[in-house]
């Protein structure tokens, strides 16, 4: 019988998925992370990007999140995201015009602006595309 891990996926908003896992993989901020049952025990912050809960040999659910912290305890692991959404209901069409607004201030150095959030902006919607790129290559 293969081992399963609790997984929690919760945003500010709502709790997002609650159930047992094979495997979580998470974008850290050294890197992706990939967490089984009965790993050690770590806290790290997340990156925005793909969180993949794989429940089984043919069933995985992905959601995109903004950032956040993990928390893994041998048998529980916890995602605590600032957003979180299924990848099945990412706004494309809002992904791309928020992409494209960012990409224009950007592209402005006339303008005040704030880089930094433009930046943030662009980086947000460029993660949540990828994630629903990768979540229909996997045939989501």
């Amino acid at each position: 019988m293969t081992m399963l891990v609790h997984v929690d996926i919760v945003s500010a908003e709502k709790e997002i998925f609650s159930g047992l896992a094979e495997m979580v993989f998470a974008p850290a901020e050294e890197g992706e992370v990939g967490i089984s049952p009965r790993h050690a025990p770590l806290i790290t912050k997340l990156n925005p990007g793909e969180v993949r809960v794989k429940i089984s040999s043919t069933e995985s659910y992905s959601f995109f999140i903004s950032g956040g912290l993990l928390e893994v305890q041998p048998h529980v692991v916890s995602v605590l995201a600032n957003t979180a959404i299924r990848a099945k209901d990412i706004d494309e069409a809002a992904a791309l015009e928020a992409k494209m607004r960012a990409e224009e201030i950007l592209s402005d150095k006339t303008s005040r602006v704030d880089y930094a959030t433009a930046e943030n902006d662009l980086f947000q919607a460029v993660m949540q595309l990828r994630t629903l790129e990768r979540f229909r290559k996997r045939g989501g």
